[in-house]
């Protein structure tokens, strides 16, 4: 049993991993070396002379082979341990007595998707290098209390019993909005405010599409296993 689970979360883990890598290949790496040279100074949004134009376009997508290697094997990682602790929760979920099955791992991926990259992006969005925020511990601790919050209301709301559940599971998921993610009192980014909002919203696609795959294929393979 021990040996399946550790299967079933490898190959979708790799697999989401592989996806996500060839996703952001794709979709958000030539947005992410466009903004980078907004933040070197190679290109400049408002010049000097006041123009609020800039050139569009960006380098070459695989002239860092090196970088990009990095790029797929911390997906590869990631997704990974996401696969390992999603699978624990089959477990878990099946032991209570709940079914599972390839739709509901879907809904898992899903699930998992809202937790990890909806819910907090909804007040830290994605940056794209050039972009300006506030400082970085404060951050990851709000991103930390926003995730935590959200995996627990989001169990609340499958797993939970009556209207306190679901009561409590609409707080938990709203709290860490209502107090408000560390912001900056000024906007002095460097980079093209359209490339920013598309890079944000490529990314959230780009983990949307993951998510999905990822409980897809963990939830099929998980109940194989006879």
């Amino acid at each position: 049993m021990t040996r399946h689970l550790l299967t079933s979360a490898l190959i979708a883990g790799v697999a989401a991993g592989f996806l996500a890598a060839l996703l952001q290949f794709t979709f958000t790496v030539p947005l992410l070396l466009e903004g980078e040279l907004y933040e070197t100074g190679a290109r400049i949004h408002f010049s000097a002379n006041g123009s609020p134009s800039s050139d569009a376009g960006h380098p070459p997508v695989w002239g860092e082979i090196g970088r990009h290697f990095g790029t797929l094997g911390m997906n590869l990682v990631s997704y990974t341990g996401f696969a390992f602790i999603m699978v624990a929760g089959f477990a878990l979920a099946e032991r209570s007595g709940h079914r599972l099955s390839p739709r509901i791992g879907l809904i898992w991926g899903l699930a998992g998707f809202v937790a990890i990259n909806l819910a907090p992006s909804f007040g830290l969005p994605p940056e794209l290098p050039g972009s300006i925020a506030a400082e970085l511990t404060a951050r990851q601790a709000w991103w930390i209390s926003c995730v935590g919050a959200t995996i627990i209301a989001l169990a609340l709301f499958a797993f939970g019993r009556g209207p306190v559940a679901i009561t409590i599971g609409v707080v938990l998921i709203a709290l860490p909005h209502l107090i408000g993610a560390p912001r900056l009192d000024t906007y002095f980014g460097v980079a093209a405010p359209e490339l920013a909002a598309h890079f944000a919203t490529r990314s959230l696609g780009v983990a949307a599409a993951s998510w999905v795959l990822l409980g897809l294929i963990a939830a099929t393979l998980y109940t194989k296993r006879d």
